[in-house]
Order: structure tokens, then sequence, then C-alpha cells
């Protein structure tokens, strides 16, 4: 789980960086450092209703029995992953255009005054911040009562931090086309063990049959390996997210969504068509 959490923090919080650091270069190099203060308004509340929402999940699921919580927990992941698939391939196309996007939002913000300003930077970071908050609250409680889970998110978040900084400072160049594209297939990954994990989820709520009918059982792989078989367990776990015992519908769902989803993402972009060539008129005699 930390593996998967850190990419799921790193990838997500780089994005958010990326949208701060391109609004506050902005206002910066355009003379209007005097609007920094509603944008970081906008961030610092972006990221609070991001942790209250997250908050608010687990304050919501503890309180029901335990088939609710588990239709709750399974409904909400197949939800997250399908949020989080959209931002995989909407990030993939659209990232060479979010800087000028971004630019031309907050430059007729500039003229609305500081309540624009405000809620352009509010819903570009809160976006990604309530995005975020369901795939990893997703995980976290997969996880029950591991920590790995939330020390893992926050090491991917600090590092996205940091990266964010030094890319507005100028200090690290990074192709930020092939970073999208390895994370994302990365967060592919781990977005089908969610998936797979959100449908054995619906079967320990009894909405779903074949709990008991198992495709495989890891744990049985690593059975009398001592340390090293309960390590490789848990990094199976943490990044396929296979629990040690894999129902037939869990591993079904699980493949569903990783092999077409994969193919679909790292399928090369079709070039764009040529624009027809204008035929010059014909003479008048």
């Amino acid at each position: 789980m930390l593996l998967g959490n850190f990419l799921i923090g790193l990838r997500e919080g780089l994005e958010a960086s990326l949208v701060v650091s391109i609004l506050i270069a902005y206002l910066v190099k355009s003379g209007n450092r005097r609007a920094l203060a509603p944008v970081w308004a906008g961030v610092g509340t972006a990221i609070g209703i991001s942790v209250a929402f997250c908050v608010l999940l687990s304050f919501a699921s503890g309180e029901m029995q335990f088939k609710t919580q588990e239709a709750f927990g399974g409904v909400l992941s197949i939800v997250a992953v399908g949020l989080v698939t959209w931002m995989v391939f909407w990030m993939r196309r659209a990232a060479r255009f979010m800087k000028a996007e971004l630019e031309g939002k907050l430059e007729g913000a500039l003229s609305l005054g500081t309540g624009a300003l405000f809620a352009v930077a509010l819903l570009a970071v809160g976006r990604e911040g309530l995005e975020t908050a369901l795939f990893l609250w997703t995980n976290i409680n997969a996880a029950q009562s591991s920590t790995e889970p939330i020390i893992g998110a926050i090491l991917g978040l600090l590092t996205a931090a940091l990266l964010g900084y030094l890319l507005y400072r100028g200090g690290l160049k990074l192709n930020l086309k092939r970073f999208f594209t390895i994370t994302g297939a990365a967060l592919i990954v781990v977005a089908a063990g969610v998936f797979g994990y959100g449908f054995h989820d619906l079967q320990e709520a009894g909405i779903l049959p074949g709990l008991t009918s198992y495709a495989f059982q890891p744990h049985t792989w690593f059975h009398g390996m001592g340390t090293t078989g309960q390590w490789l367990q848990t990094a199976l776990q943490g990044v396929f997210n296979l629990t040690p015992q894999v129902t037939v519908v869990q591993a079904v769902m699980w493949v569903l969504y990783l092999v077409p989803v994969m193919i679909l993402f790292l399928r090369p972009a079709k070039p764009a068509a040529p624009k027809p060539q204008r035929q010059p008129a014909p003479a008048q005699g």
C-alpha cells in the first residue's frame, strides 16, 4: 500500500503543484503580486475541503454496520477508479494546453476582482484535491489499521510539492509528457487493484455472490518463506491490491479493467489530419 499510495500522492500532488505554480508565476510576471493573497486563500481552502472530505468519508463509514460499510466502500472504490481513469486520460491529452488555459482564466479573473481569483484557485486545485482524497481513502480504508497507505500518500505529496517548487524556480527540467505517461501507466495498475477490490467489498456486503470462490490464493505461494514471504505478500497487495485470497469476481474485474484501459492509454496518438488545401479560383475569361 505504501508504494501505491506514494504514486497516487506523487502524481495527483504534482498536478496540483503545477496548477499553483502556473497561477503564481503568471501573477508575479504580470506584476500582480497583490492578487497572490486571494489565490493562496483559494488553494488553502481547496486543501481544507479535500481533507474534510476524507475525514467525512471515514466518519460516515465508521458509523455503518459491517455489510453497509463494505457496500459503501465498494461503490466508492469503483467511483474513485472511474474519476482517476478519466483524469489520467485527460491529463495525457491536455497537459500541454494547461498553462494557456489557466492563464486565460486568471487574466479574466483579474478584471473581476478578489472573489474571482479565489474561485479560480479553489476550483483548479479543489478538483485535484477531491479526486485524490477519494482515491486515497479507498486504499486507506482497504488497509484497515495499517499506517503504510497514509505514510506513502504523505511522502508522495511532499515529493510532489518539492518537484512543483523546483519547476517553478526553474531548477528542474522535467519532461512532463513522459512523466505523466509513466506515472499514468503505473496508476492504472494501482487503479486495477482498487477496482477489483471494490467488487470484493460488494461480495462481502452480500450484493454479489462468489465470496468463497477463489481464483487463486497468493498467501499459499509465500507460505513457509518466513519474513521474505510476508514481505512479498505485502508488496503484492500494496501494488496490485491482490488480497491473500482473490475471488474469481475480483480477478476477472481486475483483468477487465487493466487490459483494455492500459492498451487505450499506451496506444500512440493519431496524427492530426492535414488541413485541406484551398483550390485556387478559376481564372475569369
